[in-house]
């Protein structure tokens, strides 16, 4: 598309209005921006503690939507996420 001014412009089709850490976790997950993009944003709106636990398990939802579109290849990360947070073995 172009303005009234014949420039280029973009559409985001996936806006998103939500938490502003499950936004910067799913820039991380394929391999992330450079780390002066991620300094930037802490000295202007730190990140709470605990944030790259936090980031592991808000990328749950996109990998599984990579499942779904793409297949098992992601099943890995997957797995990892479930191990380290949520699986349990009964005694």
């Amino acid at each position: 598309m172009i303005d009234e001014n014949g420039m280029p412009c973009l559409i985001d089709p996936a806006v998103y209005y939500g938490n502003r850490e499950v936004e910067i976790a799913f820039t991380q997950l394929f391999g992330g921006f450079q780390n002066q993009f991620y300094q930037s944003y802490h000295e202007y709106y730190p990140l709470e503690q605990g944030f790259n636990e936090r980031a592991e398990i808000y990328n749950l939802y996109p990998l599984l939507v990579h499942v779904n579109l793409f297949g098992e290849s992601y099943l890995n990360g997957i797995e990892k996420v479930i191990r380290k947070f949520f699986w349990y073995q009964k005694d």
